[in-house]
This record gives structure tokens, C-alpha cells and sequence, in this order.
């Protein structure tokens, strides 16, 4: 028999937002979710959590998201033994991390500003990119005919730029063209790449103005399940009453 799935999120913060609500509802699923972020404290935090509800988790401190970073995390993924013993069989991926984004008017915005944000955002996007997909290509085919699902959160700001977000819109659209050129590079090896464009403000609660961070779980959920036959590469989620 096959291990069960490890599904790996970065970006949970401090377990209130879309990463850890996506983790909860992923391990209630069955699979066993290995949770990356920069605090070690918040991803013990979550593991204990997640494990004392009878799902599985175990937190991969990083030190900073970058290239290198984003990318030996999944050795270290690889080289975990959950509690049965199994090696991690990783067979999805979500990218949702967002750190340093820069708002303010272009003309405020240092190339130091640009550089950090540009590593943070884009180049740590690619080698988490890479370590998910070089995973992926070692699985053998599961039962929706996937080897992985590798997905991106995105934002208003993936799509449209505006007064005083040159510097967050630049990193929001570059991601969202690397989630597009993975999908179709990639599809053909049965791997599943998907970007989500997150329209609004995330709460916590249900709301009619806000975007419920369970309710985007739900959708990251639905999207990792898909069968091959209908992938989706981008939803668009807004809450009832957003203005657009």
C-alpha cells in the first residue's frame, strides 16, 4: 500500500489565517500536512493542534524565504518518518506565503525595497516550486491520475495594479505568470499546478465583506481532488459583497 499523502503549506503565520485553516481541513481529509514558516514557535504551535484532533502535522522551521530555503525544505520533508514509520510521499503543495510586500507611491520605493521583496516573493516562489515538482515527478500515478497539486495563493493585486501597489502588484503578477507557464509545462506529466486570485480582505468569520480563510480552504481542498480530465489553473474568489 501506498503512504499516506503529505501535503506541505507554507506560509500558515500564526495559525489564524488561509495556510493553517488549509492545513486543519487537509488533515481532517487524511492527509498528513507538513507546515513551513519562519516562527518555530507558532508551527509547534499548529502541529499540536492539528495532531491532537487526530490529523497528523509536523512544522519545517525555515530561516527566511528564499530560493535555497524554499527549496531544501523539502529534503528535510522527504526525510521525515511519520508515526508509522512511512517516508513522506509528498503529493501536494501550496505556495502562500507573502512577506515584505511593499505598499506605498512608486517613488517611495528603494531598491532595497525591490531586491527584498523580489527574493521573498518571486525567487522563494521558485524554489519551492521546484522542490514540489521534483517531488512530484517521483510518484507514480494515484487514483485521479495526478503525481501532485501544486498551488498559489494570489491577490487582487496578481491581476490589476493600482495607486501605491507597484511594488506588491510586480510580485503578485509574477507569481501568477510562473503558476501558468508550471501548468502548462507540467501538465503533461500529470502534475497539477493551479493559482488562486484572493479578491478582498481575509477574516476569520463569516462576512459578507470578507473572505472566510475556511471557506478558501474549502476551495484549496476542491482543487487538490480534481481529476485530470477538468483541471482548473485560476479561481477567482471574492466575498458576496465585494465592490468589483
Amino acid at each position: 500500500m501506498s503512504p499516506r499523502p503529505v501535503f506541505v503549506v507554507a506560509g500558515v503565520g500564526t495559525g489564524t489565517g488561509t495556510g493553517a485553516a488549509t492545513a486543519r481541513l487537509l488533515a481532517q481529509k487524511g492527509w498528513r500536512v507538513a507546515l513551513v514558516a519562519r516562527n518555530p514557535d507558532n508551527l509547534i504551535n499548529l502541529a499540536k493542534e492539528i495532531n491532537e484532533a487526530g490529523g497528523e502535522a509536523a512544522g519545517f522551521p525555515v530561516h527566511d524565504y528564499s530560493y535555497n530555503a524554499t527549496l531544501s525544505v523539502f529534503d528535510a520533508i522527504s526525510a521525515h518518518k511519520w508515526s508509522s514509520g512511512e517516508p513522506s510521499e509528498v503529493r501536494g503543495a501550496l505556495w502562500n506565503a507573502g512577506v515584505q510586500e511593499v505598499w506605498k507611491p512608486f517613488l517611495e520605493v528603494s531598491e532595497k525595497e525591490i531586491e527584498t521583496t523580489l527574493q521573498f516573493n518571486v525567487a522563494a516562489a521558485f524554489g519551492f516550486a521546484r522542490g514540489a515538482i521534483l517531488a512530484f515527478k517521483k510518484n507514480e500515478l494515484d487514483e485521479r491520475g495526478a503525481r501532485g497539486t501544486l498551488l498559489f495563493t494570489g491577490a487582487t493585486a496578481s491581476i490589476r495594479g493600482n495607486v501605491r501597489t507597484s511594488g506588491i502588484a510586480a510580485v503578485k503578477f509574477a507569481v501568477r505568470a510562473l503558476s501558468q507557464s508550471l501548468a502548462k509545462e507540467f501538465g503533461k506529466d500529470n502534475i497539477h499546478v493551479a493559482h488562486a486570485i484572493i479578491d478582498g480582505i481575509i477574516s476569520t468569520g463569516s462576512s459578507d465583506v470578507r473572505l472566510d480563510a475556511n471557506s478558501i480552504a474549502k476551495n484549496y481542498v476542491y482543487l487538490a481532488e480534481q481529476d485530470r480530465s477538468a483541471w482548473t489553473w485560476e479561481l477567482d474568489l471574492r466575498p458576496a459583497h465585494e465592490k468589483w
